[in-house]
Order: C-alpha cells, then sequence, then structure tokens
C-alpha cells in the first residue's frame, strides 16, 4: 500500500502484558506502568475479561491495580494487557517558562534557593512587599535592593545608617491625666520624644516639666535637676528674648510654658530627647519648644539640662505640669522615638 512520508520504523506495535502473582486476601496490585485510569487496561482472571469500572470487577489509578474482590492463590490466575498508558510529563525546556505561565503568588519561600545571586549568599527569607515585619531586623539580617535592575545583598546595619530614630510608642492623651510615663528605655542610645497640642488644665502660665527614673517608673527622682533656657517671645506687638537658668537642687526639669506671661488657651508644641540613658551616666536633655499663650502670644525656648547626681541607670521618664492636669483632647500626644545606632 502506498503511504507519504517516512517509511514506519515498525509495522506492528504489540500491546505489553502483565502476569500476577496472586496474593490471597489481597485486593491491591502494583502495576509496572502507570496508566490513566482502569480503562487503560484489559484485565482477565482465569481466562475471562473482566468489566472495568466503579463497582465493577476492578478500578485503576496510577500504578494501583484494585480488585473488588480478591482472589486465591493456586486456583486463580490473572493477567493485564495494557491498552494505553499514562503520558509522562516532560520538564520544560531551559528558558522556557515566562511570567505567564506563573500563577500569581505560586513560588513559595521553600523553592527559592539559599545560593548564589552575583556570588553572594542570600539570607534564608524573602520579605515580599505584602509581608509586614514582626519586630526590628537584626543588625546582621539581610535585603536585598535593586542596583539599576540588578538585585544586590545589603545588611540592615548598612540600610540603617546612623543618627536616626525608630518609633517605640505613639501615647494619645484623651482625657486629662496627672502625668505621662514612659519605661523600659533601652539603654546605650538617645531617646526622643514629640510633644504635640499638650496642655495643662489651670491654663495660667505653668510649666511642663520631667523628671527621670531608675526603677522603671516605681519611683521618680526629685532632686538635684539642673537646665539653663534661651526663649524669644512674641506678643503679636512687642518682641523680647531672655535666658536663665535652674537650680542644681530643683527637683523637675523645666522646659516649657511658665518662661512666658501667663495667658489662656495654652498648647504647647516640641520635642525633647533624653542623652545617656542605661550607662551609668549623668543624663542630659535637650529641648525645643513652641507654643502659643493665648490667640496673639507665641513662644519659642530652647531649654538644656542635666543632673547633679551622677552613676545613674535611667529607664524611664515622667513628663507633667507643676499646676494642674495634662489636657485630654484629640490633638494631645506624646511620641517616643528610639536612637539608631549604627
Amino acid at each position: 500500500m502506498a503511504y507519504l512520508g517516512n517509511a514506519p520504523a515498525r509495522s506492528f506495535i504489540s500491546f505489553e502484558r502483565q502476569v500476577f502473582t496472586i496474593v490471597n486476601s489481597q485486593t491491591a496490585y502494583t502495576l509496572s506502568h502507570s496508566v490513566n485510569n482502569e480503562n487503560d487496561l484489559r484485565l482477565v482472571i482465569n481466562n475471562i475479561v473482566q468489566e472495568p469500572g466503579s463497582g465493577k470487577a476492578y478500578t485503576a489509578s496510577g500504578t494501583t491495580l484494585t480488585l473488588s474482590a480478591a482472589l486465591t492463590n493456586g486456583t486463580d490466575e490473572m493477567y493485564c494487557v495494557f491498552l494505553g498508558r499514562a503520558t509522562a510529563t516532560n520538564a520544560p525546556g531551559a528558558g522556557s517558562v515566562g511570567t505567564s505561565q506563573l500563577a500569581s503568588d505560586a513560588v513559595t519561600e521553600a523553592k527559592i534557593a539559599d545560593d548564589a545571586v552575583e556570588s553572594e549568599h542570600l539570607n534564608d527569607n524573602v520579605i515580599s512587599g505584602q509581608t509586614e515585619l514582626a519586630a526590628e531586623p537584626a543588625d546582621t539580617d539581610e535585603f536585598l535592593v535593586s542596583d539599576a535592575g540588578t538585585l544586590k545583598r545589603i545588611d540592615y546595619s548598612h540600610i540603617k545608617g546612623g543618627g536616626q530614630f525608630n518609633l517605640v510608642t505613639r501615647t494619645a492623651i484623651t482625657s486629662d491625666v496627672s502625668t505621662v510615663n514612659f519605661t523600659n528605655l533601652e539603654a546605650n542610645t538617645y531617646h526622643k520624644f514629640v510633644l504635640q497640642g499638650i496642655d495643662s488644665t489651670d491654663n495660667n502660665g505653668e510649666d511642663i516639666a520631667a523628671r527621670v527614673s531608675t526603677d522603671n517608673g516605681s519611683s521618680f527622682i526629685n532632686s538635684n535637676y539642673q537646665y539653663a533656657y534661651y526663649q524669644f517671645y512674641s506678643s503679636g506687638s512687642t518682641n523680647t528674648t531672655g535666658s536663665g537658668s535652674g537650680s542644681t537642687t530643683a527637683d523637675k526639669w523645666r522646659f516649657g510654658d511658665g518662661f512666658h506671661t501667663s495667658g489662656s488657651d495654652e498648647g504647647l508644641h516640641g520635642e525633647f530627647i533624653l542623652y545617656n540613658v542605661g550607662n551609668g551616666q549623668r543624663p542630659f536633655f535637650m529641648s525645643q519648644t513652641v507654643h502659643k499663650a493665648d490667640t496673639t502670644n507665641r513662644l519659642r525656648a530652647t531649654v538644656a539640662g542635666g543632673t547633679n547626681t551622677s552613676g545613674l541607670t535611667v529607664n524611664g521618664v515622667q513628663f507633667f505640669f507643676d499646676s494642674g492636669n495634662i489636657t485630654g483632647s484629640s490633638y494631645a500626644f506624646i511620641t517616643h522615638y528610639k536612637g539608631i545606632i549604627a
């Protein structure tokens, strides 16, 4: 018979046959080739062709043949003929898989190698844009950064740098309170406290003040504070400047708004930076404040101070007014940051 194309390598292809060794009370047998289902087999028991399918004589999947009833060794015989075989899945060719072939979020961390990118070893974890860090990374943790499209590894200590701050906590003052305390201050760094909308309930030129603690707020030191200040005050028509110093035996640091003429509707904003925390040295602070005494009066003040007591291991600080409570409002906050030491 004439045909087009190359001549076939073989004229006939035989179906493969497998003979089974019967095991008493056994209904599951292993096939020598994987199949899609029982319809890929012709099963013969005691020279009788069996009907395939669930609820029939047998089922098959992969390399498992399951009989509906067990046979008896020495009495029964069984063999099968492979009418078809499951097609194997070959690995894709190099460079043949693109973005469109990958489902979104399909690549898990376990499938990302912990080996070389630009001859640099990666860290065990890859953080996606959908993943929020549960805690601040350690200095030895590593991240990937893109340099003109090329991924490079960089230590976290190099990313964070120095002279910066990390947010620790933000305290909203929604109701009147006598004090706001911050404890468990991390040692060997510096701490910044940003004051927003802080006012006294007395509204009569009170000073906002601070004290430190060495026992995480169980008590606060009330002696040997000293401070000096420089202020610029404007009443809307008159500008004045002044400076002054506090006693070395004061019971607190004063850095707020009693340095100006008394007024109502006060509100103080600024920052307070505390140094020498937890290292057994004299603690020092610096503050910059801006506040209003009423609808026209404004004051800017710079205050610096320390203690006349050495050997303090400070781990807490307290803010309060020397008269009246801190007024609660929807815009009153004290936010705590800690310094980053590279």
